[in-house]
């Protein structure tokens, strides 16, 4: 099995995993932290994988109040559809408009321009709290991707 630690990522089998953000491994969520106290998220590398190309989004229009664990978009792929929860209770101040009008892209950028959606939080620090980051996350990504033997690949 192949891994490979670089600067500021890991690598497992193929997936890229950044060192400095937050996951939800169980819904292969990411939430970066921004200098304006705002997040944001996307969809992990290994998400990307499983749900196949990903053909449709419907993100939450920017103003909308979303509880934590609700739905913040809906991806649909040929295989799978299903809810990008919400990582923190907050505001939605930012749509990628590149990725509602074209969800493939996050099977190319997952993690670059790729990102979904950026939500100003209500209680940021609470809601850190349930999610992983660093070692431990990777410990646990590594977990979910030999459970469901992923090797992940870019669909361009």
């Amino acid at each position: 099995m192949m891994e490979e630690k670089k600067e500021n990522f890991w690598e497992y089998q193929g997936c890229i995993i950044p060192k400095d953000l937050y996951y939800d491994v169980e819904n292969q969520v990411w939430l970066r932290v921004n200098k304006d106290h705002t997040v944001t998220m996307g969809l992990t590398d290994v998400g990307q994988t499983r749900a196949g190309r990903l053909l449709h989004a419907r993100i939450k229009p920017i103003g909308a109040r979303i509880k934590k664990g609700k739905p913040v978009a809906t991806l649909e792929s040929g295989k799978w559809a299903g809810p990008v929860p919400a990582l923190v209770e907050g505001e939605v101040v930012a749509v990628n408009k590149k990725v509602a009008e074209d969800p493939n892209f996050i099977n190319i950028d997952p993690y670059g321009e790729a990102w979904i959606a950026t939500l100003k939080p209500f209680d940021l620090e609470r809601d850190l709290k349930d999610l992983l980051t660093g070692e431990k996350a990777f410990k646990e990504m590594k977990k979910h991707i030999d459970e469901w033997d992923i090797v992940c690949m870019r669909c361009v």
